[in-house]
């Protein structure tokens, strides 16, 4: 199929190879010229497992292509993706939706045959209808239907999700865009991918919803981890032990520093004000958001108290910018904030990152970016574990406790063995775990 893609960010791109690797004719379409350019010249803007070789490939084959020149792919396209920005709304938090619109309008501008829009962002119940207004508006002789299709990619892991998805929503009422969009997913048939036809509405609401479920899951297992703490309790063992029911799942109940990332902030926060502009207010997600926001300036309390109380003057390596591993996105990422908290303290701040440095960069002042973790760790009063990647799971613990001024580690991620830590020399925090027999360890690390 001849599909055009307008917005060349990490889903439209992610979403573009991946179509194209299926074998359908797709044109990725931009505003922005120096990131068309660097992508036709094979330069990917963004970091993701796999998504470089993917883009090459199908460029290479002719499969996919790269425009500013979005009434051209429009007009000769069957499939209109949708694939732009929709970011928090400066002053109230509402999803900012005019990037979506806009290219609504100029969409509707372009369509010369009958052609299937379908709004990948996410964003908030009654986009579409929207959508379909403003097309209407510009081309009242238009033959189009407009179609809900939200992605659900996980940064780190996007190309697998999008070939092998557990499920695919498509919101609709055209039984024509019903067999297009049938068309469009039919190379993922064997896998048995379950496309599930709802409502448009029910579509928009069924991304939110799941965001939102998923943020306060997180939310839930992090206040656990405090009580935990408070009684001397381990809060890995109580996620293992409600995780193995399986009306509850074992995935997203690792406590930890907060969420962050480019969705579950901006979603829940835009589900709210949905919510609250439809008189149906959802109590259980302002609260979860409110929770997440504090839980990240108390992470930094947390380092401020394992450093004896203050860390003016002292040096803090910290092991982690983005807001998972396996993506360069440091969007609203607990380690932004935590520096941020513990530069309002006085520390010097230390960073590594295997890909977050330069995006990081553009939102913290006066930190010193290092090549690896035992460089930033060298000199340091503490290092503090914020992002879970790879080659932070096997760090030599003897040699970190040796490099160190103070040998204090904070574990935000509870990747390490409390007893393992102590054993090497270290002063070992972590969350929602007992002190248990290494207390005394502790103890005497600490005189």
């Amino acid at each position: 199929m001849r599909i055009a893609v307008v917005g060349s960010g990490y889903v439209g791109l992610v979403s573009g190879a991946c179509f194209a690797d299926f074998g359908h004719s797709v044109a990725c379409v931009d505003l922005d010229e120096s990131k068309i350019a660097a992508l036709q010249a094979g330069e990917i803007p963004i970091f993701e497992p796999g998504l470089n070789s993917l883009v090459v490939d199908n460029a290479r084959a002719g499969r996919l292509t790269f425009s500013t020149n979005i009434d051209e792919a429009v007009a000769g396209a069957e499939v209109v993706f949708i694939a732009v920005g929709t970011p928090s709304r400066r002053g109230d938090g509402h999803a900012d939706l005019s990037y979506v619109y806009d290219a609504a309008r100029t969409i509707g501008r372009s369509i010369k045959q009958f052609t299937v829009v379908v709004t990948k962002s996410t964003v908030p119940v009654g986009t579409g209808d929207e959508v379909e207004r403003l097309i209407r508006e510009v081309n009242p002789e238009a033959d189009f239907a407009v179609v809900s299709n939200p992605e659900f990619l996980r940064e780190g892991a996007a190309i697998q999700d999008f070939k092998h998805p557990d499920r695919i929503v498509v919101g609709l009422d055209n039984d024509r865009a019903k067999q297009v969009m049938k068309e469009v997913y039919r190379p993922l048939f064997l896998n048995q991918s379950p496309l599930f036809f709802v409502t448009r509405r029910t579509a928009e609401l069924i991304k939110y919803a799941g965001n939102a479920f998923l943020a306060m899951k997180i939310t839930f297992i992090n206040e656990m981890a405090d009580l935990c703490e408070a009684v001397d309790a381990n809060v890995q063992d109580v996620a293992r032990g409600i995780g193995l029911d399986n009306r509850i799942g074992s995935k997203f109940l690792n406590a930890g520093p907060g969420y962050g990332g480019s969705c579950f902030p901006k979603d829940t926060l835009a589900l709210v004000k949905t919510a609250r502009d439809h008189g149906s207010p959802i109590n259980l997600i302002e609260t979860t958001v409110a929770i997440n926001d504090n839980r990240k300036r108390a992470m930094a309390r947390k380092v401020i108290a394992a450093c004896g109380g203050s860390v003016r003057g002292k040096t803090i390596a910290i092991l982690g910018l983005t807001f998972k591993p396996n993506t360069d996105d440091t969007r609203d990422s607990p380690a932004i904030t935590i520096i941020q908290a513990l530069q309002d303290g006085g520390a010097i701040i230390r960073a590594f990152d295997p890909e977050g440095m330069k995006p990081a960069a553009k939102l913290l002042d006066n930190v010193q970016f290092g090549t690896d973790a035992y460089d930033v760790a060298k000199g340091a009063h503490a290092t503090v574990i914020v992002t879970e990647w790879n080659q932070f799971r096997s760090l030599d613990l003897a040699h970190l406790s040796t490099i160190m001024a103070e040998p204090v580690l904070v574990d935000l991620r509870n990747i390490y063995n409390r007893a393992d830590a102590v054993a090497h020399g270290l002063i070992y925090s972590s969350i929602g775990r007992p002190e248990g027999a290494a207390a005394g360890h502790l103890a005497e690390a600490a005189e």
